[in-house]
């Protein structure tokens, strides 16, 4: 299945348990990892922040999580994806849904992909409390890996 799951598998773009002193650092995490692998362009990060200016902070799902994401014109090279999980959350300016300490970074080309399949897979991860659960308390590589063997299965049930 592509998608998140195939391509946080392949990538192992995860960070687990980090420090951010701020909402945008917390950001540039995910981003800078998409960054190094060459899947985005730098200007994309400027795009989240930018377009957060505008719009208020449009990409916060939930209580504790966010979906930093831009257009596919604001620098994306493929499609791509990051998870981010904060040791100490922090406050995004969002009172429904602070503090955020879970951060699923996403890039995609184009809207058709985005529509379904991206954000699908977002979602039922998202959606799936003792799977935020689990990410929430993951601290390596095999707890991840089992996370995503799990929302596999859930995506293919449905």
């Amino acid at each position: 299945m592509s998608g998140i799951i195939s391509y946080l598998k392949e990538n192992k773009t995860v960070l687990l348990q980090q420090q951010a002193a701020s909402w945008q650092d917390a950001v540039k995490l995910g981003t800078d990892m998409l960054v190094e692998k060459g899947d985005i362009e730098p200007s994309y990060f400027e795009s989240i922040i930018e377009k957060s200016r505008e719009m208020g902070l449009y990409f916060i799902l939930g209580p504790g999580m966010a979906m930093p994401h831009a257009r596919p014109e604001d620098g994306v090279n493929s499609n791509s994806f990051a998870l981010v999980t904060l040791k100490d959350p922090i406050n995004f300016g969002d009172a429904d849904n602070d503090p955020i300490d879970l951060l699923v970074t996403f890039a995609v080309k184009d809207a058709k992909f985005q529509n379904e399949v991206a954000i699908v897979q977002i979602v039922t991860l998202l959606d799936e409390e003792d799977l935020v659960e689990r990410l929430r308390k993951a601290t390596k590589w095999s707890d991840i890996e089992s996370i995503l063997n799990d929302l596999e299965g859930l995506i293919e049930n449905e």
